[in-house]
Parts: structure tokens; sequence; C-alpha cells
């Protein structure tokens, strides 16, 4: 087994301002770690560690990464881990000589044979006492037995809020990563072919040639993990040097990593085996270039065929003496598969700020109604039901009121007042599941509610509705939402089934004069079964400015209509328990 680099960090938040302090000695000296299989590191940035211009080498900071990302699956597993996948990496600053790099590593989940370890790496200034985030990444480690043999993990318990969180949205970014490959290859076939190489001027561009590198080293013993296999971080850091090249080839300057895309490592190499590194500039955009590279192994028999370890995808940005990106030179692609290269880079960048403007931004920050088309929709239904797993997992909630067997919880923090109703429920929790999941039935027991029009079937798992509303008091019209509804089933035993709400922008679907346009930011359905025939039904929603009086006049006993509503909803669940047509193709 190998011990790949750690991985995928989320972009820097969108309106935070650029260097995120953090408290004054923040990882400064050990303390008692709650979750045990957190690992810390501290290592001071020596000469040895930087590049020409005295910052830390991002390869070096992958092997650190890697580390301690490692040691942490380790604790858990209790065997040799290896590293599956990592999430994008985004680097939001560089590291100066003599700063140090603190990295703290933990598992946020385990699966049957595979966890997730989250990383945060930040630095520390010894002169000022600054402390600055770097980046916040995400790897997946699979627990290897004898002659690599996968290892049925134990259960990961979490303990605090902020691991509660982590634990309940790991599921979600697992099916983000699961379907990677397959949003790449649906955006491509649904972009146009040919209008971007044939609309721009390519007659100062550089050819796509001559940024090509190749390179090979010889796999060391001290290149070697405490596996016996190549060191993954090693193997990025070789890779971060022949990318680095290839894209100073056509800058003619130095550039600075910013990104590494999400990838998978294929297979292990070992001490004696030789790494072919292979490079080049795939596109160039304004402030930016997308370098590929890719990894080889082969032993000492040339005859015998070349294995692959890893490809990724590093995007790299050159800066001036103010520290702003410069304007790079086009790249003139090669006919074939230089041309596919170029469109694919293309496509991974809407990918990307798809990712960072729907999914890595705080929920504070992101429009209620994001605009919804087929390359986003992985990225929106995993913000729609991470957003509503990451209210659930909320400490803080507080009983408000208790009418027979409903009972009203509220949460106040910031700028949101949310507030929970649950009831016990006779219904195997998988047919609640099928009925509250289909808003077109919701009328059966929600009075507010009008109609529900089905406008698009995404997938099994996710719905967009026109939803039609009573009028609010004091307006004088109805109101009416898009909406995409997620739906998960349990991930593993303990987990609840989830629906999910949120507004989503459609253009066929426009504000029209006859409605008031309404939003939900977040909202929907926890369902957890108590036993084979009872269900605990739960359903949150995070108050928008409009529903404040609605829902304040309800937890200071002034209304009972959100009770009313809920025990409505009941007696719906009962009534349609029995009914076939609420089986999962009725959603």
């Amino acid at each position: 087994s190998f011990c790949a680099p750690q991985g995928s960090t989320s972009p820097p938040r969108a309106g935070e301002p650029g260097e995120r302090e953090e408290a004054p000695g923040a990882m400064a000296s050990p303390s008692p770690a709650c979750n045990p299989t957190e690992v810390q590191m501290s290592q001071l940035v020596l000469p040895c560690h930087t590049n020409h211009r005295g910052e830390l080498s991002t390869g070096q900071l992958l092997k650190w990464i890697d580390t301690a990302a490692c040691l942490s699956a380790e604790r858990h597993a209790g065997c040799p881990c290896v590293t599956a996948s990592m999430d994008d990496i985004y680097f939001e600053h560089t590291i100066s000589v003599g700063q140090v790099v603190n990295i703290k590593a933990k598992v946020n989940r385990a699966f049957n044979s595979s966890m997730e370890v989250g990383i945060q790496v930040s630095y520390e200034d010894l002169c000022s006492g600054k402390h600055c985030s770097i980046c916040k990444a995400y790897a997946t480690f699979v627990a290897q037995g004898p002659l690599g043999s996968k290892v049925r993990l134990k259960p990961l318990t979490p303990q605090t809020e902020e691991e509660k969180i982590e634990y309940s949205i790991a599921a979600e970014r697992r099916r983000m990563r699961l379907v990677h490959k397959d949003t790449l290859k649906d955006l491509l076939i649904r972009s146009p072919q040919e209008t971007e190489l044939e609309t721009r001027d390519c007659s100062g561009a550089v050819p796509a040639e001559r940024t090509r590198v190749e390179s090979v080293e010889l796999v060391l013993p001290p290149h070697a993990n405490h596996q016996g296999n190549t060191f993954g971080g090693q193997i990025m850091a070789w890779m971060e040097n022949v990318a680095t090249i290839a894209a100073s080839r056509l800058c003619r300057a130095h550039p600075t990593l910013r990104a590494i895309e999400m990838f998978h490592f294929r297979g292990p190499s070992q001490v004696g085996d030789r790494l072919v590194l292979k490079a080049i500039v795939n596109n160039a955009f304004k402030n930016s270039m997308e370098v590929g590279v890719s990894a080889e192994a082969y032993g000492q028999e040339m005859s015998v065929s070349r294995r692959h370890i890893n490809s990724a995808f590093m995007t790299f940005v050159v800066l001036d003496q103010e520290g702003h990106p410069r304007t790079l030179p086009m790249v003139a692609p090669e006919p074939g598969d230089g041309e596919r290269r170029y469109r694919e880079a293309s496509a991974r960048k809407k990918i990307r700020l798809d990712r960072k403007y729907v999914v890595s931004c705080k929920q504070t920050e992101v429009p209620l109604s994001v605009p919804w088309d087929q390359s986003n929709k992985v990225y929106l239904s995993y913000n729609n039901v991470s957003a509503l797993k990451m209210l659930v997992a909320k400490a803080h909630w507080v009983l408000a009121r208790e009418k027979e067997k409903v009972r009203m919880y509220t949460l106040e923090e910031d700028k949101f007042l949310s507030f929970r109703i649950e009831i016990s429920v006779c219904i195997p929790a998988s047919r609640a599941f099928s009925l509250l999941s289909n808003l077109r039935r919701r009328h059966e027991w929600d009075s507010h509610y009008v109609s529900a029009e089905l406008v698009q079937k995404v997938d099994d798992d996710d719905m967009i509705y026109h939803v039609v509303s009573q009028k609010l008091r004091n307006e004088n019209k109805p109101q009416d939402f898009v909406i995409l509804a997620s739906r998960r089933k349990p991930c593993s035993r303990g987990d609840p089934y989830v629906v999910a709400f949120r507004s989503v922008t459609l253009p066929t679907h426009p504000a029209r004069d006859e409605y008031t346009r309404g939003e939900t930011l977040c909202s929907g359905f926890c369902i957890w079964p108590e036993s084979e025939e009872m269900s605990k039904v739960a359903y949150y929603n995070q108050a928008m400015p409009g529903y404040l009086n609605y829902v304040t006049t309800n937890v200071a006993g002034l209304s009972s209509d959100i009770c009313s509503t809920f025990e409505a909803c009941e007696k719906f669940l009962l009534k349609n328990k029995e009914d076939l047509i609420s089986r999962l193709q009725d959603f």
C-alpha cells in the first residue's frame, strides 16, 4: 500500500478578506485532542524547503500534508492505508522561510473500507504571532490488509458539533466525487465543440508543444514511505515540479500554483521504479493557465508496459510586484488530442467556478436562487442537502413549544431564526420518505400550498418544482417558488432519510406579475426510523424575513398554525401508509 498526497481544499470563501487571521496561539502548542484520530504537525520552513523566491515549495507542503493525513487514517484503521483520491486544493497564500506550517488532520467519517480525512493547514509568523489559513483539504483513504485486501473499518462516532457536521456532509462529498467524471463528460457533450477554437485570434499564441516537459525520476529508499512504497507526497512534488516548468515556458516568468484539481490515485509504485513525469499547458485563460501532468511507472525491464500512477490538473498564475495576476499569452493547441485537452480545460474551469460559487461559499453568501443548469446540478444538489444537514447537526436547539405530540424547537444564530417541528408517527421511515418527498401531494396536508408542478426530473434523487402558495398577510397576490427538491436515503445505520428544499432560478420559469416570487434558503425533512413501524419526522426551516412574523407568532403561542399543519401531516401519513402509490416511483 502507498500513502498519497492529501487533498481537496475549499476555495477561498466569497466575501472573506484575503487573509483570515486565526485566534492568537491557534495550533501553536499541542493540546489534548477530543477526536482520537486527530494528528497535529508543526514544521519550521527552512531554506532547503523553499523555491528561489524564499517561499515554501508546494511539493514540500504536499509531503507534509500527506504524512499527517496518512497517520490520522491509520490511527483509525489500525493498519496501512492508501490514498484513493483527493478533492480540489486551493492555496490561499504563500509561506515564507522562517514561518511555521501547522497541519491538523482527523478522520471525518468511516464508510465500509474507505474514510474521509479532513486536513486544515495554516501558517504562523513567529515574529508577529499572526496565524493565517492556507488551505482546507479532504482526502479519501482506503484501509488495506495483507496482500492488498480491503479491511472493513469500524464506525466513527462524532462528538462535537463541528465533527457532527463534517460527519454528516462527508456522505454528500463522497457522492459528489463519484459523479465527478460524469459531470465533465456531460458538460463536454452539451457544450459547442468549435466556437472557442474558431473565434479566437491565435496569431500571437504560443504553441502548446513548446511547453511540453518530460522527466524521469528513479525511486530510491528515501523516497519510500513507512510501508515500503513510493511516498505519495514525493510523487506529487515531482509532478508539481514538471508542471511548474511547463507553465514557466508559456509565461517566461516564475508562476505560482493556485489550485490542484480533484483526482484519483490509480496504483502504487515501489523503490527501484522509474517514474516518467509529463506535463503540458492545456489552456491559458486571461489570468490563469491549466497544466496537465501525468506520472507513469516502469521497472528495469523496458519491455513491460508502463503503469499509470496518476494524472492531475494544476492551475497557475503569474503575480506582479503588487501580487496581482498578470495577463497571460494565449495557447495554440495541437490538432487532435491538443484540441481535446484545450476544450476539457475550459470545461474544468467552469466546473471549478461552479464548485467555488455554489459548494464552498457560506450559506449567507450564496444568492438564494442560484441559476440551475446541467453543469452545476451536482453542486447545487450537494449544497441543498449539506445545508440542511448542517442545520440538523447544530447544537443549542431550544424547545419553544409543545402541543400534544408536536414539539417545536428554535435556534437563534446571527441573521437567522430557524425552527424545527417534530413528531413520532406510526409509519415505516421509508414510506414517510416517499410521501413527503413528493411535493405534488403536499397540498393534501399543507393548507399553505395551492399547487406544485413538476417542472424537471433531474435524476432519481433531484426534482425541480414550480410551487404556488397562498397569499401572505398584507399581500394582495399569491406567492410562487421554483424549488429544487433533493432526497437521500441513509448512507449507513443511524443516518436519517433526507428531503431538502432550496430555491433555484430557471429561465423557463421567470417571475410573473400575477405572483410574488418567494425564496427559500434551507428547509426540508429528516426522518429517523425508531422501529420497523415507527418514525420520528422532523421539519426544519431557516426562516426568511418575510416569514419571521408568522414564525414568531407561532413560537410565542399566539397562533397554532404551524402545529396544526404538522398534525395534518401526521394524519396524511397515517392515511396513506398502506398506499402502494407512495413508493419511490411516486416521487
